[in-house]
């Protein structure tokens, strides 16, 4: 999932990025509209993170959405 997917794909993976970081505000997603830049820098403001470890949390929440989407859409073709 790159950038253009995250933003593409911004209305549905809202909800889940607040779930998972909830000290992000309405606004700071908002700001970020799927800009995975600045939703880096709001997660490492927000947490008091590195620059790196806000990626590396980033990295792995799209590698998670990518393959839980795959895995959807694999089991609807099924169907």
């Amino acid at each position: 999932m790159n950038q253009d997917t995250i933003e593409g794909n911004w209305k549905q993976l809202k909800g889940q990025v607040q779930a998972r970081w909830g000290k992000l505000t309405d606004d700071d997603l908002t700001v970020a509209a799927g800009n995975t830049e600045i939703l880096r820098g709001k997660i490492q403001e927000r947490y008091g993170l590195a620059k790196e470890e806000a990626q590396k949390q980033l990295d792995e929440f799209v590698k998670h959405s990518r393959h839980e989407a795959e895995r959807h859409h694999t089991t609807a073709e099924r169907r």
